[in-house]
């Protein structure tokens, strides 16, 4: 069989809007001059800048631990088999020690532990993180998994029958997008599924705080629903679920916001364009076209702070990274 040949082709989606608004330079690295880096045989600092993108933060780390142990937890049900919550935790719990162990050893460099899972900024950048910051890390995790079981999520998912399943947050690069304006888009419902009423109903899990862009998410998935499985726009529903909060939420999806999310997805990707210089090949700009940010705390949260020569000041100022995003990355990445 051919192996398949990848393309950088211009794409969108939340996770790459939202580096484009924080950091051109940090955008840059991530998705144009660490392309490639996957090859062994790459260039060094190729090689070098694709390892720091693959790495996560305990945040990121955390919420997709959950998202898989959910989705795991749904693919079971899917089958018609059961789930114990306390194995399930105790498999998660396995899971991340090894995970953190072959982190702190930057294995990373070398080797790979598991495909969804790279390593750790904090170690790689050396941080002094208290071990109860860890405890509390994997606390998170297991309050957000014994939460799901709790609720009546499972019982709801068993009773849809297979043929109403649309989605469980499975990233197939060939068939987890839909174009916009004749852009790719990235988009990965967590769960979606057909209703009793017909209606179409997108859920979306979060392990951290709300914030802006959620939206913005779900009209996304709104969209490739209607792309994909032909599914009327006027008859969708959005749920966010707070898994460490124990809350939900339901957000509107009418007419009216999805005209809202056309009119921001076409200006950010217009931003995007005026920084290339060959738009037809998605060739860049020069990298002095793409400024670093000024704000040390985005920083501190960023993988390239060595590669941008900002990982001393960084350390200098003291600046502690916020968990602004706690869930994993939405789009597939080679």
């Amino acid at each position: 069989m051919a192996r398949k040949v990848l393309i950088n082709e211009l794409s969108w989606s939340k996770t790459r809007h939202e580096r484009f608004s924080e950091c051109r330079r940090a955008y840059y690295l991530q998705y144009y001059l660490s392309w490639g880096g996957w090859d062994m045989t790459a260039e060094r600092w190729r090689r070098q800048l694709y390892v720091l993108k693959k790495l996560s933060n305990r945040f990121t780390w955390g919420g997709s631990i959950v998202h898989a142990a959910v989705r795991g937890t749904l693919m079971a049900v899917h089958h018609g088999r059961r789930l114990d919550a306390a194995r399930l935790i105790d498999r998660v719990h396995r899971v991340m020690r090894a995970d953190w162990a072959f982190s702190r050893e930057r294995r990373y460099w070398g080797d790979r532990i598991r495909k969804e899972f790279s390593g750790l900024a904090e170690h790689e950048y050396g941080e002094e993180v208290d071990p109860q910051v860890w405890k509390n890390n994997w606390h998170n995790v297991e309050q957000a998994i014994s939460w799901f079981f709790k609720s009546d999520w499972i019982e709801r998912a068993r009773e849809i029958p297979k043929e109403r399943w649309l989605e469980v947050d499975v990233i197939d690069f060939d068939k987890s997008i839909f174009r916009l304006d004749g852009v790719k888009v990235f988009a990965v419902p967590d769960f979606a599924f057909v209703d009793h009423d017909g209606s179409t109903v997108i859920v979306d899990w979060k392990t951290g705080q709300p914030r802006e862009g959620y939206e913005d998410q779900l009209l996304g998935y709104g969209l490739y629903l209607r792309e994909r499985y032909g599914r009327p726009l006027d008859s969708m529903k959005a749920t966010l679920v707070y898994l460490n909060q124990g809350q939900q939420q339901t957000l509107p999806l009418d007419a009216a916001s999805f005209e809202r999310f056309k009119v921001k997805f076409r200006e950010s990707t217009a931003a995007m364009r005026s920084l290339l210089r060959d738009e037809s090949r998605n060739v860049p700009l020069p990298e002095t076209a793409f400024p670093m940010t000024e704000d040390l705390a985005s920083c501190a949260r960023c993988v390239f702070r060595r590669a941008c020569r900002r990982e001393q000041a960084v350390r200098e100022a003291y600046v502690v990274p916020k968990p602004l995003q706690t869930e994993p990355s939405n789009e597939p990445s080679p």
